[in-house]
Order: C-alpha cells, then structure tokens, then sequence
C-alpha cells in the first residue's frame, strides 16, 4: 500500500530499460506542464552531496572512488557494478532509499494535480509499490544498443552488460498499467497528450 502522503497528486512512475527512451517522454510531459523527478540524475547528485552515500562508498571501494577534487569516479564506480552484480545490489541498496526520501519532500513541495517519477529499476527496486500508475517504455533491442552506443561511446558488449542488469520488458509488463513505444512507426505525443488530459480531468489514465 502507497504511505499516505500530504500532496494528494497523482503519482506517475516512468520506467524502461536503458535507451529505452524515458527521457524523451519525460521532456514531453515536462512541456505539458508536469513536474518530473529524475530518480538517476537525483541519485547521481546525491552521489556527491550525501556525505553517507560518500563515506559508504568510499568503505565499499576505497577512497579512489572519488578523485582528488572529491568528484565520483563515474566510469570506475560503472566498471565495477556493471560486472558484480553483488556490488551493484550493494550500492542500488545504499542510495536508493535516500532517493525514495528525497522524492517525498520533492512531492511535497509540487501544487500540480499528478507528478511524474522516473527512475530506471522501478520495479526492480519495489518503488513501483509506492505509485499510482506506472509507464513502461519500451524499444527493439537493437534500436536500444544503437541509442546508448551513440549517447554513452560505449560498445555494443558494455551495453549489453547492462541491459542484463535489469529485468527483460517481458517481467515488467506483468507490473506496468500501460505501455509506450518508442520505435518511431507510431507517433508519442498525442498518446502522452491524452494521458496528460486524462489525470488533469479525470484523474486516471484510462
């Protein structure tokens, strides 16, 4: 059950794999007018500010983690968790409960009548638990590897490593309230303008 909340928006959960094409979504539903909390980037930055997520990590793999001018090894910290998946579970474990906090004082502080929260491992993590609806956005496999290929200049193998961290669309269609398809042959933004429309009016997406 969803922990009773003081803003009785809406809550919009934005899922998919990576190069799925969350981002893209949620710039449109930025434009509509819908505050969007970006539970990667929030945990990227909580990477550098929290000092627990800081000393913890530094504890998990040592004070090289962070470079001299106490900035996260991105690339280090990613060659680690993308190939241990028990160090990935570790750090997942670590960082996103404070993100879970984080995202409740953010809901707090928004007077619209829903939010949206996107975040990569929704159902992996559970947090799916705490939305109203939640949005699977998918891709072809290979349309996916060529995005993150272009976005990241990582190679095809990396990219594949971390798709396999994460559960195949197939498990998380058996959670998700409804699916959007980002494989060019049909158009997005009037699907996220009705869904829009539907939660201002009606308050529900069907």
């Amino acid at each position: 059950m969803k922990p009773i909340s003081f803003n009785m928006a809406i809550t919009l959960g934005i899922t998919g794999g990576i190069g799925s094409g969350k981002s893209t979504i949620c710039k449109i539903f930025k434009l509509l007018g819908a505050p969007v909390f970006e539970a990667d980037v929030e945990a990227k930055k909580l990477m550098l500010t929290s000092e627990i997520i800081k000393s913890r990590l530094i504890d998990l793999f040592g004070e090289a983690i962070y470079t001299q001018n106490g900035t996260l090894d991105r690339k280090k910290l990613a060659g680690i968790i993308f190939s241990d998946k028990l160090q990935l579970e570790k750090v997942n474990k670590l960082v996103h409960p404070i993100v879970r906090s984080e995202f409740e004082q953010w809901k707090q502080k928004q007077t619209t009548s829903y939010v949206v929260h996107e975040a990569a491992i929704m159902f992996e993590s559970g947090f799916y638990k705490m939305m109203d609806y939640t949005i699977l956005v998918s891709a072809p496999k290979e349309t996916r590897i060529k995005r993150v290929i272009k976005r990241d200049k990582v190679s095809a193998q990396q990219v594949e490593e971390r798709m396999s961290k994460q559960w195949p669309d197939k498990q998380k269609r058996m959670l998700a309230n409804m699916e959007l398809v980002t494989n060019d042959t049909k158009l997005l933004i009037p699907q996220i303008v009705k869904i829009d429309k539907q939660l201002k009016k009606y308050g529900k997406i069907w």
